[in-house]
């Protein structure tokens, strides 16, 4: 097994406290929760933790709970013997088996059913467990490092996720930053991902990004995080010519005059003028696309028009009149956003609230 500390790429403060909330935990053996929004980099941390610790010449085993169906998340993770299911003609070692003396990242852990959560605890505090379809009591020595991107407090107050394990995994709690948090680290994140797009497609060199295409990077409100950066960048170094510093982006990949649309029911409605808030909605058949309750002639265009204006004042207003937000907030890029308030005359429609628009 390869033993290797992943590099942290960054010089935020926020990006830099929690490398250095990292290195404080990973010594002490016990369970960490590692929490985050998607593409921040909660496997990276969990690898870290396990590399800095006195586990680090251990296995480091990993198992996304989200990636599995609920009743087959308890057999990957304490294994079964054979003939407890149909088909499990031998046994099978399980992840805390495989992750011994070592570290087990459980990823998503809030996808795990309640009783599986109830073995995960067991093992934490006791290190015990037994195989699927097994009843001889194993003894494992494995320090779990859970992640999610819910907010578990909540889900156990709502008797989705038990307290009992919430309060062992939360022996420290590492919250890592979004990238939109992380201030002047996005010019090295891109610079990182674009040389070793470079290097992948044989290239000799990265000559960058031009003025344009970085502030595009910088205003953009980065939902998916680093992951998503890393595809946009990759992209791009891929589309481009070779010798020539990047100045077109392709934020989202799905931005196409063809792209199938998801608003027709909301659009049919408001031509119809039967659009309701969310207390006066009611359980009725949706009428159909092609049909209308007014008998009245009208002007398509201006009704599209309109309800376009009004998508986008809800937008602004839900978000504070925050235009990076409100981009994200509609799966728009920034100068989408931008566009589309120009044609509707709403630059500055925030200020109308006495907001400054950003």
């Amino acid at each position: 097994m390869q033993h290797e500390l992943p590099s942290p790429i960054g010089e935020s403060r926020a990006f830099l406290e929690s490398v250095e909330h990292i290195s404080r935990v990973a010594p002490l053996d016990r369970p960490v929760l590692v929490v985050g929004e998607r593409g921040t980099g909660k496997e990276l941390a969990a690898a870290r933790v396990h590399f800095l610790s006195q586990r680090w010449g251990a296995p480091f085993i990993k198992l996304n709970c989200a990636a599995l169906a609920e009743n087959l998340i308890e057999a990957e993770l304490f294994g079964y013997e054979a003939g407890a299911y149909t088909g499990a003609v031998k046994r099978r070692i399980g992840r805390f088996e495989m992750a011994h003396q070592g570290t087990l990242f459980l990823d998503e852990i809030a996808n795990a059913s309640l009783a599986v959560q109830e073995k995960i605890l067991r093992v934490i505090e006791y290190g015990e467990m037994e195989r699927v379809g097994g009843n001889t009591t194993l003894e494992v020595d494995v320090r779990v490092v859970g992640a999610t991107n819910v907010d578990l407090p909540a889900a156990a107050a709502d008797g989705r996720f038990r307290d009992d394990l919430l309060d062992r995994l939360a022996f420290d709690v590492v919250t890592l930053p979004p990238l939109r948090y992380r201030h002047g680290d996005i010019p090295l994140l891109a610079g990182y991902f674009g040389r070793a797009m470079a290097q992948e497609l044989g290239r000799e060199s990265f000559p960058g990004f031009s003025a344009t295409a970085m502030e595009q990077l910088e205003a953009h409100s980065w939902p998916g995080n680093v992951r998503e950066l890393k595809n946009v960048v990759e992209r791009a170094t891929a589309h481009s010519t070779e010798g020539e510093e990047i100045s077109a982006l392709q934020l989202d990949p799905f931005d196409s005059p063809y792209r199938p649309q998801q608003l027709t029911a909301k659009v049919n409605a408001t031509l119809t003028g039967s659009v309701q808030g969310p207390s006066e909605q009611q359980a009725v058949p949706p009428e159909s696309p092609g049909t209308r309750r007014s008998t009245e002639p009208f002007d398509f265009k201006q009704k599209v028009m309109n309800f376009e204006r009004e998508l986008l004042l809800e937008a602004l207003a839900f978000n504070r009149y925050n235009q990076k937000a409100t981009a994200s907030y509609l799966s728009l890029s920034y100068h989408q956003l931008r566009n589309s308030l120009k044609k509707h005359d709403l630059i500055e429609a925030g200020r109308d609230v006495g907001d400054k628009v950003v």
